[in-house]
């Protein structure tokens, strides 16, 4: 039940995210995670956890050989789907990052940009995504943040997410710091090779972890 009310409440807001997002949180934080992404090199088999309407699948995409974008939102897809016809190895596939029916050992990286704050069980997707991984595999967990950001500035972005959006749903990490998500991270199996917090007014953590080889 709880599923299907996440898919519905995104899939409203499939033709209008991306510009409800950049006018919440600004273009500046959203390039800055653009920019550090497109540095990630050799990135092979990726599968991406919460892709929305694909903006840094994008990205992503010019350094992977193949892409799965998943998303919990059909109506996210479709949407993903036409913002990158253009990328022959992306590929769309509907998917619970808590849950998934992909193979073990099965992908090089893990992507996920603003999905570990919102879901009620990060931990779990965390999980999954080292089950998934073949062993030395990469995870990359993007994430936006009030943590570290100054009083007035998290203020006015909350008043445009409440303009625009309305309440935020009981379970989001609005403040998550890179101190929790390391643990997290750490706790699922990860070694921590980068976390760094982004972002001038607007924070962001961008955290990579690698799979142990066993």
């Amino acid at each position: 039940m709880q599923h299907q009310k996440q898919e519905k409440d995104w899939g409203k807001m499939a033709n209008k995210f991306d510009k409800t997002a950049g006018y919440v949180v600004g273009e500046a934080i959203n390039e800055e995670i653009y920019e550090r992404l497109s540095k990630e090199k050799n990135m092979g088999s990726v599968i991406e956890f919460g892709c929305g309407t694909g903006y840094f699948t994008e990205v992503i995409a010019k350094n992977a050989k193949q892409v799965i974008a998943t998303d919990v939102s059909y109506d996210m897809l479709e949407m993903a789907k036409k913002q990158l016809k253009d990328y022959k190895n992306v590929s769309f596939k509907k998917a619970d990052c808590k849950a998934t029916n992909f193979l073990d050992n099965e992908f090089d990286t893990v992507f996920m940009a603003n999905l570990l704050h919102v879901i009620k069980n990060p931990t779990c997707a965390l999980e999954e995504s080292y089950r998934i991984l073949k062993p030395g595999g990469l995870l990359i967990a993007v994430d936006l943040t009030g943590y570290a950001m100054n009083f007035f500035d998290k203020m006015k972005m909350g008043f445009r997410y409440l303009r625009k959006i309305g309440m935020p749903p009981k379970g989001v990490k609005n403040n998550l710091s890179p101190f929790v998500l390391e643990s997290f991270t750490v706790n699922a199996g990860f070694k921590i090779e980068e976390n760094k917090l982004l972002g001038d007014k607007v924070k962001a953590l961008y955290l990579k972890g690698i799979k142990k080889h066993e």
